[in-house]
């Protein structure tokens, strides 16, 4: 008789009805919710504040560039020693004080400007004036030296080569950028699930087996059965909670948004200042409408077919290891030996996937590790989005299957043995002996 539903059934409502696993999953969103409001609040607390920053500028040639901003005031000294502008700041309760030495030489003012304040300054400030200062005094030793100016801005001239295959597909940098971000996200995601879900049927295993459950559920139950079901029954649970996750999550920030006013959408960082000018420009413009159509172009049905179908593969694999890592001893500790050959492939994976894929998807290296049943679940999606032919995928595919089934073979017959084996820690060379009973 097939037991399998059961198992499944049964190791599902064990996980879920388990105390710590209600916990964790109500409690994991909240905390980084929690966290992250936190955040956002201080850093919109950080940024509605109004700064004012005087500016003497004895030189009277750089003073011009300083506009305020909504959050920024610049005062503009003049008449007044350095003395007397650090006490009158320092009354008033500014932020700082900016001060451009007068001097002939271009050179010698970029070199003696200072900024005076009460505590140290916001890094982010201090660059913003420094890029200000630079681009304002470069352009007056060019007009020292008789350069216009506008014609030097009107000769810039900005490079962006068009890519094109020889069937006429085009691409862009912003395509191979939004394809690297897909395939580094889904080999992230399959990486995460395998530690996390992966340790959980680990620890499930030893669980029942020092508490003997298992020579119960043994005498009715072929260990083949019983693995698959506690790999099955886990990866449910782990969906369950991942969906709990996203649920809450996004019922949690729209609740925090609501009630304390935090906007997350329109949350600004220190940088976002210089970044909103930015936006504005026609080139920044050009780039956003260049992600959009980088996104439209992407093969999406067979990125998330092929997403499902490996990390399923992907994850299958690797937890019937971990079950049989599980089976083959007594407490966590004895199980470090073994996990160092599985996790070997896994951040390999990443690794090859990261620093080939990236320069060449299509090279010897990202081809022969996207075939690789255990590399192929990272490095085949991270080299989807760039154009993989179905061939490749199938056969990828097949062998990822192909190497599941020897993989759950291999791991019944050490789960079989090593399920009733106590007091005692194995050594590669018994497992080898387990496999020929």
């Amino acid at each position: 008789m097939n037991h399998l539903p059961l198992i499944i059934k049964r190791e599902y409502l064990t996980k879920v009805k388990n105390k710590s696993f209600i916990v964790m999953t109500i409690l994991s969103p909240i905390i980084m919710i929690a966290l992250f409001a936190v955040v956002a609040y201080l850093s919109q607390l950080n940024n509605n504040k109004e700064r004012t920053i005087s500016i003497l500028d004895e030189s009277g040639q750089i003073s011009s560039i300083f506009i305020d901003t909504e959050n920024t005031t610049y005062n503009i000294l003049s008449n007044t020693s350095l003395d007397d502008a650090k006490a009158l700041v320092e009354t008033n309760e500014e932020y700082g004080l900016l001060h451009i030495a007068n001097n002939s030489d271009l050179d010698q003012i970029a070199k003696s400007i200072r900024f005076y304040s009460e505590d140290t300054p916001s890094l982010t400030l201090i660059s913003n004036l420094e890029s200000r200062l630079e681009k304002k005094i470069t352009d007056l030793k060019l007009q020292q030296g008789g350069v216009d100016i506008e014609k030097i801005t009107a000769s810039r001239t900005s490079i962006d080569i068009a890519q094109e295959s020889y069937l006429g597909e085009k691409t862009s940098k912003m395509d191979n950028i939004v394809k690297l971000a897909f395939g580094g996200f889904a080999g992230y995601m399959l990486f995460m699930f395998i530690i996390i879900y992966g340790n959980m049927i680990m620890r499930s295993v030893i669980e029942e087996k020092t508490s003997r459950i298992i020579e119960v559920i043994i005498s009715s139950v072929k260990p083949i059965q019983l693995m698959m079901g506690k790999i099955i029954g886990t990866s449910l649970a782990g969906i369950t909670q991942f969906v709990i996750w996203i649920i809450l999550g996004t019922f949690l920030i729209t609740i925090v948004s609501m009630v304390f006013g935090i906007n997350f959408a329109e949350m600004q960082t220190p940088q976002q200042e210089m970044m909103q000018q930015a936006v504005q420009s026609a080139e920044v413009q050009n780039q956003m409408q260049n992600l959009m159509s980088a996104i439209y172009n992407l093969p999406i049905a067979n990125l998330v077919v092929a997403f499902i179908l490996f990390f399923i593969g992907g994850y299958l694999l690797y937890s019937s290891l971990y079950a049989a890592i599980g089976a083959a001893v007594d407490n966590e500790t004895d199980t470090q030996q073994f996990m160092l050959p599985i996790l070997m492939p896994l951040i390999l994976a990443v690794y090859v996937g990261v620093f080939t894929v990236i320069e060449d998807p299509h090279g010897t290296v990202s081809t022969v590790f996207s075939f690789i049943p255990f590399t192929s679940p990272v490095v085949m999606l991270m080299r989807i989005p760039f154009g993989v032919p179905i061939w490749q995928q199938l056969i990828a595919l097949v062998l990822l299957i192909g190497t599941f089934m020897f993989t759950v073979w291999f791991a019944a017959k050490i789960y079989r043995v090593g399920i009733l084996m106590y007091g005692k820690k194995p050594s590669y060379k018994e497992l080898y002996k387990w496999l020929k009973y």
